[in-house]
C-alpha cells in the first residue's frame, strides 16, 4: 500500500453517520477513491462523498474490509454489499481478491441455489438507488428467476391450491383438469426438503411478485396454484384484517400515511386483478366477491372491477346468496345493497353460458329469487331495480315449468316493507309474476293476500280454479267407468257456477277499486234489493272467501305459510308468504 501517499485521513457522513478513515486503505481497494483523491490531493472531500448509495452498516462493512477484516455476507447484505462494491470500483483488476468478485460469488453460491435466500435478498432491498444498481448487475432478475425454476419444480411452494367447496371433483377427475400442473418426472428425482421452513413468496413486495407471478404464467404454471397465491398476497397485502398482516407488514403501514397505503392496496389489488386466472373455478365466487369488494372500497380502477365480475358471472352458478350481498359503497347510497353490480354480474353469466342443460339457469335464476328476498326487506330499495332483478331471473327460466313462488315470496316482503306504495306502483311490481305459475300453495295464499292489488289477486283466483278443474278431472279419470259421466256431469256444473261467481267478483273489484281512488274512506257502495248499502271494503276479502266456498283449502288465517320444496326461507320481519 506504499504507493498511496496521502497525507489526510477522509471524512465521510452517510445518512448523518460520520466515518473517519484513511485514504491509503480506500485507494488500494477502490478505484473510484483512488481516482477522486489523487485529482483532489489537498482538498475536503467529504461533501464529494455524501451521496453515496448505501446504508451505515453496509458502508461498515466495506471500511472494515479495507482494514483487512473478513466479511461475514448474508441472504440480506449481499446484495447492498455488490452495489456499493461495484459503486466504489472494488474490482479485480484494481485490487486481487477484491470486495466485489467475493459477494458476487457468494450470491451465486449460496444464495440463488436456495428458496429461502433468494426471498431473504429480495426482502432486503429497500432502496430505489440499490435497487437500480441490483437491477443493472442483474442481481434481482437471478433472485426471481431462481424463484420461478423452483417454483416449476415444487408447486407446493406457492400452498395448497384453494379447493372449491361447490366443485366436487374426484381423483381421476382432477387428473385430467387442465389447471393441476404436474412437474417433470425427472425433477422429482431431485425433491429438496423445504416443506418445514419455507419463506411465502407472499411476503415479497409488489415490484418483485409481480414480475415473478407473471413470469410464472409465462412458463404455464398451474392456474390453481396461481390463483391460491394471488388471494394470499392479497389477504396479506390488500384486506384491512390486522390479524392477516405480518410484523413488517404492520410496521410498514404504522410508518406511511393513510393515503400510501391505500395507494399501494390499490396497486396491489389491480395487479392481482390482472394476473388472476379466468379459468372457472380456480377459485371460490366468495373469495373472488371478497376480493371484488375490496376493489370497491380501494376506488380501484374500472378495468379491476370488471375482472373480478367477469370471473364471478362466468361461474354464478356455482355461487351462494351471500356472495351476491355487495354493500354498495360512496357518500351518495341510497341501496344497502349494490344491485346494479349485480345485474352486471348476471350479464356476464347470461352472455358467457353455453350449457346445453338447463340446470344452470335453473339455479341461477333460484339464486336471484333467494337474492331478492334478502334485499327485498330494505327500505331504500328502488322499485326499478327490484323489477330489473326479477325480469332477469324470469328470463332464465321463461320455457321452463319452474314455479313463480320465489318471485311471489320476494314480492310478499317488498310490498309488506313498502307500504306506502299506490295501487298502480304495486301492480308494476306484480307485473313480473307470472300467476300461471304458482304452485297450488301459493295461490292459496295470494287469494288471501290484502298486499296483492284486486287484479292480481283475480288473475290469482282463476289460476286457482284452474288448478281445481285439474286437479278434479284427474279424480274423474281415476273413478270407476259407470261413475264417470255423472261425476263429469257434476264437476262441470259446479265449474260453471264458480265461474259465473269469479266474473261476479271481478266487477265487484273493479267498482271497490273506483271507490277507493274517490276517497271513499274505507266503505263501498252496493245494490241490494234496489236499494243502495254502504259495505266496509276491509270485508270483501272474507266476501270473496264466503263466496269461492268451493275451493275448501282456503283458511281464515292470513298468514299461512307454504313450505318450499327444497328449503324452507323465513322473514324475520314481515308476516307474509315464506
Amino acid at each position: 500500500m506504499s504507493k498511496y501517499s496521502f497525507s489526510k485521513d477522509v471524512q465521510v457522513l452517510v445518512r448523518g453517520t460520520p466515518f473517519t478513515l484513511d485514504r491509503d486503505l480506500l485507494a488500494a481497494r477502490s478505484s473510484r477513491l483512488c481516482k477522486l483523491f489523487k485529482e483532489n490531493p489537498d482538498e475536503d472531500h467529504s461533501h464529494l462523498l455524501s451521496d453515496i448509495p448505501t446504508t451505515p452498516q453496509i458502508f461498515e462493512i466495506m471500511a472494515r474490509f479495507c482494514y483487512g477484516f473478513p466479511v461475514t455476507f448474508t441472504p440480506e447484505n449481499v446484495i447492498p454489499i455488490s452495489c456499493l462494491a461495484c459503486y466504489l470500483g472494488m474490482t479485480e483488476t484494481h485490487s486481487p481478491r477484491n470486495l466485489l468478485n467475493q459477494a458476487l460469488s457468494f450470491f451465486e453460491h449460496e444464495i440463488i441455489t436456495g428458496w429461502n435466500a433468494s426471498l431473504r435478498s429480495l426482502k432486503a432491498i429497500d432502496n430505489q438507488t440499490i435497487l437500480q444498481q441490483a437491477v443493472q448487475l442483474g442481481l434481482t432478475d437471478g433472485c426471481m428467476d431462481s424463484l420461478i425454476s423452483k417454483a416449476l419444480d415444487h408447486p407446493l411452494l406457492l400452498g395448497e391450491p384453494i379447493k372449491n367447496p361447490a366443485l366436487d371433483h374426484d381423483d381421476d377427475e382432477d387428473e385430467s383438469n387442465e389447471n393441476v400442473y404436474k412437474p417433470n418426472a425427472k425433477r422429482q428425482l431431485f425433491v429438496l426438503d423445504w416443506k418445514s421452513e419455507d419463506l411465502s413468496l407472499t411476503t415479497l413486495h409488489l415490484q418483485f411478485y409481480e414480475p415473478i407471478i407473471r413470469g410464472m404464467i409465462q412458463y404455464k404454471m398451474g392456474s390453481n396454484y396461481i390463483a391460491s397465491n394471488l388471494y394470499e398476497y392479497a389477504k396479506r397485502w390488500v384486506f384491512l384484517d390486522p390479524k392477516e398482516t405480518n410484523e413488517e407488514t404492520s410496521a410498514a403501514s404504522s410508518s406511511s400515511s393513510e393515503g400510501d397505503s391505500s395507494y399501494s392496496k390499490r396497486l396491489a389489488i389491480e395487479a392481482i386483478e390482472r394476473h388472476l386466472p379466468h379459468d372457472r373455478g380456480v377459485l371460490p365466487c366468495a373469495l373472488l366477491s371478497e376480493m371484488l369488494q375490496y376493489a370497491m372500497v380501494l376506488e380501484a380502477n374500472a378495468n379491476c372491477r370488471d375482472g373480478f365480475e367477469m370471473r364471478i358471472g362466468r361461474q354464478l352458478d356455482l355461487a351462494s346468496v351471500n356472495d351476491l350481498l355487495i354493500p354498495s359503497q360512496g357518500y351518495s347510497k341510497d341501496e344497502k345493497y349494490d344491485t346494479e353490480c349485480v345485474q352486471r354480474i348476471l350479464k356476464h353469466f347470461y352472455h358467457n353460458f353455453t350449457g346445453k342443460d338447463q340446470t344452470g339457469l335453473d339455479f341461477v335464476a333460484e339464486l336471484v329469487e333467494d337474492f331478492l328476498g334478502e334485499i327485498a326487506d330494505d327500505i331504500n330499495l328502488k322499485k326499478g331495480s327490484f323489477i330489473s332483478l326479477a325480469e332477469m331471473s324470469i328470463a332464465a327460466s321463461q320455457r321452463t315449468q319452474r314455479p313463480s313462488d320465489g318471485i311471489y315470496r320476494a314480492i310478499d316482503i317488498y310490498l309488506n316493507k313498502h307500504r306506502y306504495l299506490t295501487e298502480s306502483e304495486r301492480e308494476e311490481i306484480c307485473k313480473v309474476l307470472e300467476c300461471n305459475k304458482l304452485s297450488t300453495e301459493a295461490c292459496e295464499h295470494a287469494a288471501q293476500n290484502e298486499r296483492l292489488p284486486v287484479r292480481v289477486a283475480v288473475q290469482v283466483l282463476f289460476v286457482g280454479q284452474l288448478h281445481l278443474r285439474e286437479s278434479i278431472t284427474k279424480e274423474v279419470a281415476v273413478a270407476g267407468d259407470g261413475c264417470e259421466e255423472k261425476e263429469e256431469e257434476k264437476v262441470m256444473g259446479e265449474l260453471e257456477k264458480m265461474s259465473s261467481k269469479v266474473t261476479e267478483l271481478e266487477k265487484e273489484c273493479v267498482v271497490m277499486r273506483k271507490e277507493i281512488q274517490r276517497g271513499g274512506g274505507g266503505y263501498m257502495m252496493r245494490k241490494r234489493n234496489n236499494t243502495m248499502e254502504k259495505v266496509r271494503t276491509t270485508n270483501v276479502w272474507r266476501e270473496m272467501k264466503r263466496k269461492l266456498g268451493c275451493i275448501s283449502r282456503l283458511h281464515n288465517n292470513n298468514n299461512c305459510h307454504v313450505k318450499k320444496k327444497k328449503k324452507m326461507k323465513v322473514h324475520p320481519k314481515g308476516d307474509g308468504f315464506c
